[in-house]
């Protein structure tokens, strides 16, 4: 290496990367399914308030780790000291096949697709190739069609906007930085002022009870209560995703060992208190039954329809909106993933010109590539949309492991000073691990296809790390 990583985000930047990688598109979208499968506002409000709370579980253990173990990479530096090199490699190759690259690609995606129907509702839209060359399909299975020139328009912005926050992020993270602060801090304003506005304008009086019968999901026979509260929380924790993503930043931010604890744990907390109150204002405007109606409607964006009820321009005003949101949330997984590769080829585990450190811009330019490539891939495939359906599940593997780890380095290092300690010791942790592994086994269960295809991919792992380790 010719050159080290900048410490150059403070504590408010921090809090701004945790608070900017999970406020994507979900909190705007997932109501209509959420009450299509519950058919009662309260269930629904109450699966978010406990996606939220197991998220920050997971959060505040991960917070005391990052508070003894400051470097570059995040979980895939801690997972070294609680399970090792092997372990640790494959959430790393997890993090590079699926989990962050498929989040950047889904996220870039639904930015152009957002565009495209905002487009479309003024009688315009993202051109497309003609149908002969649209329908090619090259790989065809029963729950997958590889048809890399289908829906090109949205695909080719979808590609640009990688290509153009990669190259931002190249140039240096202070860019990127700015961007996180500047667009955050506009998405929470605009998130307040929804709340607001719908607590003003909104005529149902009963937010916590409303129910219907209908039931467009078709899962009531066939699944019980819990399996259908339990899909609905999985629905609420594509949401809460990308909390941990602070810690991968860990050599660009200062005083790391107390800045992190306080992003993680503020920062979470803050999108718990906005989730729960802009899905109350959502029920303040639409009833279940409505937004059961929308979640029939492929193209349709609850809010939006939501909005639309209470003010002229609010179906605009959330277009806007989510496309804020997508675009900030996909600076934040592009500026911050690499750092995961980087710290990986740093130790001989990745591709080994992935550990350099531009001389210039001092950012580890290489990695960033490498993502902005494999990005493009997973988008013009769109092999993104079923990653990110098993998404979730690999996540939950190692955010569990992660919470045990406490345990693990509470009792491999006892006597480190740790500025910041999980509260109710070892209740949260043992409790986000056990919740974690009910998840995983129920995902199983329930998804044994997908599930099965999200962990060979995990397990793919093996074989390579055995390789570069040969290759050393």
């Amino acid at each position: 290496m010719n050159a080290h990583l900048k410490q150059q985000l403070g504590v408010f930047s921090a809090l701004m990367v945790v608070i900017s990688a999970m406020i994507g598109s979900g909190v705007f979208k997932k109501i209509a399914p959420m009450s299509d499968l519950l058919h009662h506002s309260g269930w629904v409000l109450l699966a978010w308030a406990l996606a939220g709370l197991i998220t920050l579980m997971g959060s505040l253990s991960n917070a005391e780790v990052a508070g003894i173990i400051a470097k570059p990479g995040g979980q895939y530096v801690y997972f070294q000291e609680m399970y090792g090199k092997v372990f640790a490699f494959l959430f790393g190759w997890a993090s590079f096949s699926v989990i962050q690259t498929a989040t950047a690609s889904a996220v870039a995606f639904i930015f152009a697709e957002s565009l495209n129907n905002l487009l479309n509702a003024y009688h315009c839209a993202l051109p497309n190739l003609p149908d002969s060359i649209a329908q090619i399909t090259i790989f065809h299975t029963k729950d997958f069609d590889l048809m890399p020139f289908a829906n090109f328009g949205v695909k080719s912005l979808a590609m640009g906007l990688v290509l153009i926050l990669s190259f931002i992020n190249y140039r240096g993270i202070e860019y990127g930085e700015k961007i996180g602060n500047i667009l955050g801090g506009t998405v929470i304003i605009g998130v307040l002022f929804i709340i607001i506005l719908s607590f003003y304008k909104g005529e149902n009086s009963d937010l916590f009870s409303q129910t219907t019968s209908i039931n467009n999901a078709g899962l009531g026979e066939e699944k019980s209560f819990i399996s259908l509260f339990f899909l609905a929380m999985v629905a609420a924790f594509w949401a809460y995703e990308g909390w941990n993503n602070v810690g991968f930043l860990a050599g660009e931010i200062k005083n790391p060992k107390k800045n992190i604890p306080i992003a993680l744990s503020f920062g979470t907390l803050v999108v718990i208190i906005l989730y729960l109150l802009v899905n109350a204002a959502f029920y303040k405007v639409g009833d279940v039954s409505f937004f059961q109606t929308i979640a029939g409607q492929s193209n349709t964006i609850a809010a939006v329809e939501a909005m639309n009820k209470i003010w002229i321009y609010g179906g605009l005003f959330i277009s806007l909106l989510i496309l804020v949101s997508t675009f900030n949330s996909t600076n934040n997984s592009l500026m911050s993933a690499p750092r995961i590769y980087y710290a990986m080829a740093v130790d001989g585990l990745f591709l080994k010109s992935a550990s350099e450190i531009h001389p210039k811009f001092k950012t580890p330019y290489k990695a960033i590539v490498m993502q902005m490539f494999w990005c493009l891939v997973l988008i013009i495939t769109g092999s993104f949309d079923m990653l990110t359906e098993m998404l979730v599940f690999v996540a939950f593997i190692f955010y569990g492991c992660g919470a045990f780890g406490v345990i693990i380095l509470r009792k491999k290092m006892p006597t480190t000073h740790r500025p910041f300690k999980v509260p109710l010791y070892p209740i949260l942790p043992l409790a986000f691990t056990l919740f974690s592994l009910v998840l995983v086994i129920n995902t199983l269960i329930e998804s044994p296809g997908k599930s099965c295809i999200g962990l060979g991919l995990v397990l793919l792992g093996f074989p390579i790390y055995k390789m570069l380790q040969r290759k050393q």
